[in-house]
């Protein structure tokens, strides 16, 4: 009697198929984020336009340090014997003024940066301004007298508009630049029915999940580059007073970046997976980036506005703009920006929940647009 040795296939063939089991979800988010990571470091739009945002960066800083390394000459009005003191100081021009109150009127209408004024300290003068110290004034003189402000303000203005324009627009930039690179890869694969075969081996939630993770990495290795560059370039070009000013501001503005772009990622992978065509993107995407725009709007034209800039810091669209100009003001208390960002964490969880449920029963519908009611119903 002969016994047959050979292998049973069909035995074989399911031993095969079991062994190649799908990878879990932790592993499945991290194979789409690497993709998205790689995808991103081999596109030469990204390349460049990164490139040139930190040179943007780099030059907005070396640029205020030659311009306090080279300051104008600053007018300054001065009464009596504190024209002895001024005397011929480089980077001052003074104008002589009767007493102090004609210094003052001077001062309040702008004739002159400030006034040096005499009285009865050691120093034996003092300056008035209106609303801030006069750094350059202070620095000319070879002496240090106490200041007398007429209208006290937290900081510069003119550095303030500066700080809060500079906050919206990396806010506006990054999020709509990955943001948007997101919603197109969303519809490339759905268009080309690849996300088809992804979904046969990987689940909807950690596909979503691994686009918004791959893309926050590069958009937050984005911001850190950008802190970095610019705390960086205020120390070495001297300009260690404001860096000490601006630099918890830009901590809290990354991590409030982390937490909104995260959210804003999720929606636009949402609103885009209710479309089969490129061509259909931008309508589908237009209220987020409306919610992008808003902060850089706002801070555009109300960043001397207390009220609407306290409102800004605490709704979640708009509260990694609005909360690191008030850190930077010193108007928010310690514990508001702990407040602020808890709000924006749980909102960012609610949207998470929002967007999966829409990009999960949008993601295969092909041909028209899907509404925000089939997406929500399944």
């Amino acid at each position: 009697m002969t016994t047959d040795t050979r292998p049973n296939t069909d035995t074989a063939v399911v031993g095969s198929r079991a062994s190649h089991t799908a990878p879990s979800f932790w592993a499945s988010v991290w194979l789409v984020s690497n993709r998205e990571i790689m995808s991103r470091l081999r596109s030469k739009a990204f390349l460049i336009s990164t490139g040139i945002l930190l040179l943007l960066a780099v030059g907005s800083v070396v640029a205020g340090g030659l311009v306090s390394a080279n300051p104008s000459t600053t007018s300054v009005a001065v009464v009596g014997a504190a024209e002895a003191v001024v005397g011929d100081t480089p980077g001052l021009s003074t104008v002589p003024a009767e007493n102090v109150a004609e210094a003052e009127a001077l001062v309040r209408d702008g004739t002159v940066a400030a006034a040096v004024v005499p009285d009865d300290s050691l120093i034996g003068v003092s300056v008035i301004a209106l609303d801030s110290a006069p750094g350059d004034v202070m620095g000319a003189l070879s002496v240090s007298p106490t200041v007398e402000l007429l209208e006290p303000a937290a900081q510069d203005g003119f550095l303030v508009y500066i700080v809060a324009i500079g906050f919206g627009l990396v806010f506006f930039m990054s999020a709509l630049t990955f943001g948007s690179t997101i919603a197109q890869s969303v519809v490339e694969e759905k268009q080309t029915r690849v996300v088809e075969i992804l979904m046969s081996t990987i689940p909807v939630r950690a596909l979503l999940a691994g686009k918004v993770m791959g893309n926050s990495i590069m958009a937050l290795a984005q911001i850190v580059a950008i802190a970095l560059l610019v705390g960086l370039g205020m120390a070495v070009t001297g300009q260690r007073v404001l860096l000490a000013d601006l630099g918890p501001a830009i901590g809290w503005f990354a991590v409030f970046f982390a937490f909104g772009f995260v959210m804003i990622a999720a929606l636009f992978a949402a609103t885009a997976s209710m479309v089969a065509r490129q061509e259909d993107v931008g309508t589908t995407t237009a209220p987020v980036t409306y919610l992008v725009m808003i902060p850089y709007i706002l801070v555009l034209f109300f960043n001397d506005n207390p009220l609407v800039m306290t409102i800004m810091s605490y709704v979640p669209f708009s509260a990694p703009v609005g909360m690191p100009v008030r850190v930077f003001l010193g108007t928010a208390e310690w514990w508001e920006p702990v407040l602020s960002l808890l709000i924006l964490a749980l909102t960012t969880a609610g949207v998470i929940l929002f967007g999966s449920r829409i990009y999960r029963n949008s993601l295969l519908r092909m041909g028209g647009r899907v509404t925000y009611k089939q997406a929500l119903r399944g």
